[in-house]
C-alpha cells in the first residue's frame, strides 16, 4: 500500500533509512530552476548526518553536473553529492573500450564526457566498432524514424547508453532522451549496455549499500522507482514530475500496475 506523506513530509520517515538516492531532474530542479522545498529537504538530511547521493541519469561527468547545480543556486555542500550515469559509463569505457573506434549519437554538448576518446571517434557509423549514445542529435531531436534508418544495418555492434531515461521535461517542454534511441535499437535487434537507473551497477558505484536501509526518491516510475524495486530498496515517488499528467487522470493503483512498479511513499514534491 502506497502511503501519502505529502502533509507529513520526508521528516516523518527519515529515521527509517541510512542512505537516500535522490533524483535530480524532476525532483531537485525542473531543468530551469531549483525546487526550494527539495533544497531545504537536502539541507535537513545533511544536518542530521544522513548519507544521500544525488543520483542522475545524466550523460556527463559528475563535476559538470555539480557546476550546473551551483549555477542554479544549489548550496555547494549539497551539490557535491552528485553521481551520474555518464560517470559510470566513463569508468566502464576506460576499462573495456578505450582503444576501440566508436560513433557518437547525441548532441555535441554531451561529448565532453569522452574527450579522452576523441581520437577514436569516427564520422561514419559503418566504421565504428561500437555505438555511444548520449542523446539525440540536435537536428533530429523529434524524428525517431531517423534513428531507425541509421541503425538498421548496425545491429551487430553494441550500443553503450549513458542515459536510460526515455523522456525528460525541461520546464513545460518534453524532450526525448538517449533511452528512447536505445529502445529503438533493441527493437530492431541490437544489444545495449545501459548505465544509470534502474540498472544495479550505478547504485553500487555511487555508494556502499551493503547492510544499509535505502530509500530511492524520484519522479520516474521507469527508472527511479523501478530501480528501487529491482534493488529491493524502498521508494518515494514525486508525483508532479514526469508522470504528473497521468497522476491527474489515472487511478494510482492502475498507474503503478501499468508500469509494473511498487511505490512505498508518494509526495507532490520533495519537501521536509
Amino acid at each position: 500500500m502506497t502511503k501519502d506523506i505529502n502533509d507529513l513530509g520526508l521528516r516523518s520517515i527519515v529515521d527509517r533509512y541510512d542512505l537516500f538516492f535522490i533524483d535530480i531532474w524532476g525532483v531537485v530542479h525542473n531543468g530551469i530552476r531549483i525546487n526550494n522545498n527539495a533544497s531545504q529537504a537536502l539541507s535537513k538530511l545533511k544536518s542530521l548526518n544522513k548519507e544521500f547521493i544525488l543520483l542522475t541519469n545524466a550523460p556527463r561527468p559528475n563535476q559538470n553536473v555539480k557546476i550546473f547545480l551551483l549555477k542554479m543556486g544549489l548550496n555547494e555542500l549539497l551539490a557535491s553529492k552528485v553521481y551520474t550515469s555518464g560517470q559510470a559509463a566513463l569508468n566502464y569505457l576506460n576499462l573495456n573500450y578505450k582503444n576501440k573506434s566508436f560513433f557518437h549519437i547525441g548532441p555535441p554538448r554531451d561529448f565532453d564526457l569522452f574527450m579522452n576518446f576523441e581520437k577514436k571517434k569516427t564520422k561514419n557509423i559503418k566504421d565504428a566498432e561500437y555505438l555511444l549514445c548520449t542523446g539525440l542529435f540536435d537536428d533530429y531531436d523529434k524524428d525517431l524514424d531517423y534513428y531507425k534508418n541509421i541503425l538498421n544495418l548496425e545491429t551487430k555492434k553494441i550500443m553503450i547508453c549513458t542515459n536510460p531515461d526515455l523522456i525528460v521535461d525541461r520546464g513545460e517542454a518534453r524532450e526525448y532522451c538517449a533511452g528512447t534511441v536505445a529502445k529503438i535499437f533493441e527493437e530492431i535487434g541490437g544489444k545495449v549496455e545501459y548505465f544509470g537507473k534502474p540498472y544495479s551497477n550505478v547504485y553500487n558505484l555511487a555508494a556502499k549499500i551493503e547492510n544499509k536501509k535505502v530509500l530511492c526518491i524520484g519522479d520516474n516510475l521507469n527508472t527511479d522507482i523501478k530501480g528501487a524495486n529491482l534493488q529491493k530498496f524502498s521508494s518515494l515517488l514525486i508525483s508532479n514530475g514526469i508522470h504528473r499528467n497521468e497522476v491527474k487522470k489515472d487511478n494510482l493503483i492502475q498507474l503503478f500496475s501499468k508500469y509494473n512498479a511498487k511505490v512505498d511513499f508518494i509526495q507532490s514534491e520533495l519537501k521536509w
